[in-house]
């Protein structure tokens, strides 16, 4: 058994092991994708560290260049939380992954009674994209989707600030400002947005946290309190799983717990497959 540090030779092994847990894995899949194994604090980037049983890799932790440590380690796991923190030389600002190796990762950090303004236990849902439901607000044409334009990019930045405040307790500062927009643009860039419209008017947008040409994860989703009930966020959520189909995308996945949300994906074909924990320190 080898614990270490990964680096760019081991990027095969890793995404080898990975896809044998792809539904909790997309954040730990696409950043690494995108930035590569080598850690220089920039956006994306991570200290990763493994756990080997001989060449093959049985255990990963990695602690972003955000101060997020995610895990997939069902063994080994306090050993690459550990060494991936200790290597890495940043604060633990929050943890994501499966929940029961979220919680001994916090243990194993000693991180357990520490305060989270977030400590939400999700629920993980799946969907393969050949099994979507279309909801009929869609398919009767009451409502439209589409890319975003460049006219509502101060509206989306808008939803996405209230959407931080509502569900990680954000607060209204110039920075959450700068971050909301910043995450709200990269989605834009990448095409992984999509609003819905009512005669013209946006009223609900769907985007993706994390997209890869096999599977995509869901998130920031955002309809305004006032149009809520409406089947809007169904009607943005399919505009955007048919775009990934589109292109090639089999599988999507998400995390909620919230009663509303659930009925939302449910009736689009999602199905409950695991469980899942975001916890943020700050």
């Amino acid at each position: 058994m080898t614990i270490r540090v990964l680096g760019p030779e081991d990027a095969s092994a890793l995404e080898a092991f990975l896809l044998e847990y792809r539904d909790s894995s997309m954040f730990l899949r696409a950043n690494s994708k995108r930035a590569g194994l080598v850690d220089n604090g920039e956006i994306y980037q991570a200290t990763y560290a493994g756990a080997f049983h001989g060449d093959r890799l049985i255990g990963v932790a990695a602690h972003s260049w955000s101060g997020n440590v995610l895990v997939q380690a069902p063994e080994r796991l306090e050993d690459v939380v550990r060494l991936c923190v200790q290597k890495s030389g940043r604060r633990v600002k929050g943890m994501n992954g499966p929940l029961a190796q979220v919680r001994a990762a916090l243990r194993a950090l000693r991180l357990e009674n520490a305060e989270a303004p977030m400590d939400g236990d999700e629920g993980l849902y799946a969907l393969n994209l050949d099994e979507l439901r279309l909801p009929a607000v869609l398919t009767s044409g009451q409502v439209e989707t589409r890319a975003p334009r460049e006219d509502e990019h101060a509206l989306l930045r808008e939803w996405r600030l209230a959407y931080d405040i509502e569900l990680f307790n954000a607060k209204d500062t110039p920075e959450q400002r700068d971050r909301a927009w910043s995450f709200i643009k990269t989605q834009m860039d990448r095409d992984d947005a999509r609003i819905a419209t009512l005669n013209g008017v946006p009223v609900s947008l769907s985007a993706f946290n994390a997209s890869l040409p096999d599977i995509v994860q869901l998130g920031g989703i955002y309809t305004p309190p006032e149009l809520r009930g409406r089947g809007y966020a169904k009607a943005s959520v399919a505009a955007s799983l048919l775009s990934a189909r589109e292109r090639g995308v089999t599988r999507a996945v998400l995390f909620t717990r919230g009663e509303s949300a659930i009925r939302t994906y449910e009736a689009l074909g999602f199905r409950l497959v695991g469980d899942y924990a975001l916890v943020m320190f700050e």
